[in-house]
């Protein structure tokens, strides 16, 4: 079991910057592919970013590529999400995800991740 406990986010204006944080407890975090999500009002969740259990890199949604920034630390189980150059179109609520997840397409999938933060909300002002 994990639990995931997210912090950060918040009103900024377009063309700033944001930071979310997700704290993980439970035995195994290493284990799992971690996952970033947001849900705009009247939309699906969708992929943000994803770095599964062994890889170093992180996996991107073409919309957040080169502008979101997804860090990912073992040793003190936190998962980091910096949000650089915010438009009104990120508006959304964010959630940190965990699952056993592998593959690209899988990724991107979130009714595959098993664990789920609370959610913090973003919003960017034009």
């Amino acid at each position: 079991q994990v639990q995931l406990v997210q912090s950060g986010g918040g009103l900024v204006q377009a063309g700033e910057s944001l930071r979310l944080s997700c704290l993980a407890a439970g035995r195994s975090f290493s284990s799992y592919t971690m996952g970033w999500f947001r849900q705009a009002p009247g939309k699906e969740r969708e992929f943000v970013a994803a770095v599964e259990w062994w890889g170093p890199t992180p996996y991107y949604a073409d919309s957040v590529k080169g502008r979101f920034t997804m860090t990912r630390n073992n040793a003190k189980t936190t998962l980091v999400l910096e949000m650089n150059t915010l438009a009104p179109d990120d508006t959304a609520v964010y959630y940190c995800a965990a699952g056993l997840v592998n593959g690209w397409s899988a990724l991107t999938r979130p009714n595959l991740y098993n664990y789920w933060g609370q959610g913090t909300q973003v919003t960017v002002s034009s």
